[in-house]
């Protein structure tokens, strides 16, 4: 099975990185103090829940894996390719950084990203000892948010992407996820012959698959460990929370990976 569940809370985690000793989960939207829209176990803190559910959220999920809440490091995500490499956690008060990959080869910090569709990628390369993760949606995959993040392990930690372990997580599946033609032509530009592979034609537009898109890139960043979850957010709203299927009137689910003591 590729969930657990401790104390109320339900997660997934990637069976290789799991073997692998990795502190990691991707928290589905149960078992918080959240209101509706956002039951039960929102983490964001832009989407109109109080600060002080979202804190209690987020005090549950650190506990459900055994991490402090002050080994927190998060960022701003903003659909960028910026990745940022961390010697150190965020100070709870400070104010966010904008990235939208985070990585670290410290296991006293603790990365933290906020889903509701966009595709959470998680990074370890257990011989050099770093992890990271990423967060890319329709933006981040066309620029390349997830190569990004393994030139960065590359040039910070000497990583070797036949090395890199990676699992791309619970996100929106392409029979949900229809584009515009504009997304549908920036797509075609970076993808080029391997466009078939993720864009497909429905009724009246054409559908996106982040899943496929994103292992692609990861495949020619030189990664070849990859393993995807295939749950999409929109097709189970007792799970997770989904933009696309709640209309925007939803919450964010949280995911966390950590190198830990026992990460081999």
């Amino acid at each position: 099975m590729s969930f657990k569940e401790r104390d109320g809370l339900r997660y997934f985690q990637f069976e290789t990185l799991r073997d692998l000793g990795v502190v990691q989960a991707i928290f589905t939207r149960r078992g918080g103090v959240s209101p509706a829209p956002w039951n039960t176990l929102n983490l964001g803190g832009t989407v109109g829940d109080e600060v002080a559910c979202v804190v209690e959220n987020r005090r549950r999920c650190f506990a459900a894996v055994d991490r402090k809440v002050e080994s927190l490091f998060d960022v701003w995500q903003v659909h960028s390719a910026n990745v940022i490499c961390t010697v150190s956690p965020r100070p709870l008060q400070s104010a966010h950084q904008k990235a939208d990959a985070i990585l670290t080869d410290r296991p006293e910090i603790t990365l933290f990203m906020r889903f509701a569709d966009c595709v959470p990628i998680f990074l370890f390369d257990p011989k050099r000892r770093a992890v990271g993760l990423v967060h890319a949606g329709w933006v981040g995959t066309v620029n390349q948010i997830a190569r990004a993040a393994v030139n960065a392990m590359r040039a910070r930690y000497g990583s070797h992407p036949e090395d890199i372990y990676a699992g791309i997580g619970p996100s929106i599946c392409a029979s949900h996820y229809p584009v515009g033609e504009d997304v549908a032509e920036q797509v075609r530009q970076v993808f080029g012959a391997d466009v078939a592979q993720i864009l497909w034609q429905g009724k009246s537009q054409s559908h996106l698959d982040l899943w496929e898109a994103n292992r692609l890139i990861l495949v020619s960043a030189g990664i070849r460990k990859i393993e995807v979850s295939e749950v999409c957010t929109a097709e189970h709203p007792e799970d997770w929370y989904s933009h696309r299927g709640e209309q925007g009137k939803t919450g964010r689910f949280g995911a966390i990976i950590a190198l830990g003591n026992g990460s081999k």
